[in-house]
């Protein structure tokens, strides 16, 4: 992938890498446990080592009504416990200044409360609000694409999934990650969607969190390449 995660979409009939990719994780043994260990289920109070729990959650979730159109303290807060920091003046642009404007506008037209799996190709395609929002970050000074999916992903949890280096050594580097990801969910009448929501149910987990990212820290716990490195 070039680090651009909208373009172009599986043929037809052909079932996507991206998809088989997904479901070999899904086939782990100790999947379920993973995310038990990660999300800290069923362990005692501060047990948890996983900062990225709070990663939907926190202060009520960046999708939450009141929030859903602008970026708060609180959205910067919540992209750390992923490893990641928005540079100090992005930050403030983001948070008072003419990015943060921008943004509000294009988070707008961006849908809220709608899966990726259901949601209608043209809200993931070239050019839609999503795709502008993510290059006006990804083109800011020491922000890059890791952080602006994350940033986004944070804001629409349920639409837009994390693609970081992980995800991207494990699922591989389609033309257009958004794309070939809701692709693969729609698959055989959307069986990975259900799939994932699925092992939310079977882990315990809360239904508001988003399939995307029992997918995301499925592929986090389980992936092979020490460190997380790609060869």
């Amino acid at each position: 992938m070039n680090e651009q995660p909208v373009r172009s979409a599986s043929s037809a009939g052909t079932p996507s890498v991206v998809g088989k990719r997904l479901h070999a994780f899904l086939d782990a043994e100790r999947v379920a446990d993973d995310l038990r260990r990660y999300f800290a289920i069923g362990l005692p109070p501060g047990a948890g080592v996983f900062t990225g729990g709070w990663f939907e959650h926190l202060a009520g979730g960046g999708d939450r009504q009141q929030v859903a159109n602008r970026f708060t303290a609180e959205d910067l807060i919540a992209v750390q416990t992923l490893s990641v920091t928005v540079p100090a003046p992005v930050a403030l642009d983001l948070l008072e200044g003419p990015l943060g404007a921008q943004l509000g506008k294009l988070l707008r037209d961006i849908p809220t409360g709608t899966d990726l799996a259901d949601a209608d190709a043209s809200a993931v395609a070239d050019g839609s609000p999503a795709h502008q929002a993510w290059t006006l970050l990804k083109n800011q000074r020491k922000v890059g694409f890791v952080i602006a999916g994350k940033l986004l992903a944070r804001k629409r949890p349920r639409l837009l999934p994390v693609y970081d280096r992980v995800v991207r050594c494990a699922l591989g580097r389609p033309p257009s990650f958004w794309t070939e990801l809701r692709t693969a969910l729609r698959e055989n009448d959307g069986d990975l969607h259900h799939r994932l929501l699925d092992l939310r149910r079977s882990a315990g987990l809360p239904q508001t969190l988003s399939a995307l990212r029992v997918a995301d820290v499925a592929i986090w716990m389980a992936h092979p390449t020490p460190g997380h490195r790609c060869p």
